[in-house]
């Protein structure tokens, strides 16, 4: 097993660019095997605020990723009818090894998000690019890296907001 003192920016990457292409491939439930147990997926409106205390745009635990996890695999719903196809580009990526033996990741990513569809639907067709600052927490186990916390400060956090029924 690889130690904290020994991941690389180049381990970072190839990490977050794995993670990035089963987003983008809806292998998510491959995805959620990326978390640790008790790990939390984080979209948060102001970060600097607990999500006990504030809303967030998204704070999911492990069962609350489950549940997105099957709506969006296995639920016709009509946010994501036709389904979104997304594209993740990452830069910046930055590593900080913490104190407690966890590594924190930081990098800019920027999500590109079209669904197909006619003119009857409106926003169908129209490509839409979201710009966010992405923070990893990992923990490094046996079968490597784990989320132990995922962030995603989105750009626009506290504007209003179109369809985010897909993974950021």
């Amino acid at each position: 097993m690889k130690k904290v003192a020994d991941f690389t920016r180049e381990d970072a990457e190839c990490f977050l660019i794995g993670e990035a292409e089963m987003l983008d491939e809806l292998r998510l439930e491959e995805w959620l095997r990326l978390f640790t147990s008790d790990g939390i997926y984080w979209v948060p409106i102001d970060e600097n605020v607990s999500p006990s205390e504030s809303v967030s745009i998204v704070y999911d635990n492990s069962l609350r990723r489950e549940e997105r996890v099957f709506h969006l695999l296995h639920t016709r719903f009509p946010a994501q009818n036709p389904r979104s196809r997304v594209l993740h580009s990452i830069s910046c990526v930055r590593v900080l090894p913490q104190d407690d033996g966890k590594i924190k990741v930081i990098s800019n990513q920027t999500i590109n998000e079209v669904r197909t569809g006619d003119y009857r639907q409106l926003g169908l067709g129209e490509l839409q690019s979201i710009v966010a600052r992405v923070e990893h927490m990992l923990e490094l186990s046996e079968e490597g890296p784990k989320i132990a916390l995922k962030k995603v400060l989105l750009l626009n956090r506290d504007m209003p907001l179109g369809n985010l029924t897909f993974l950021l």
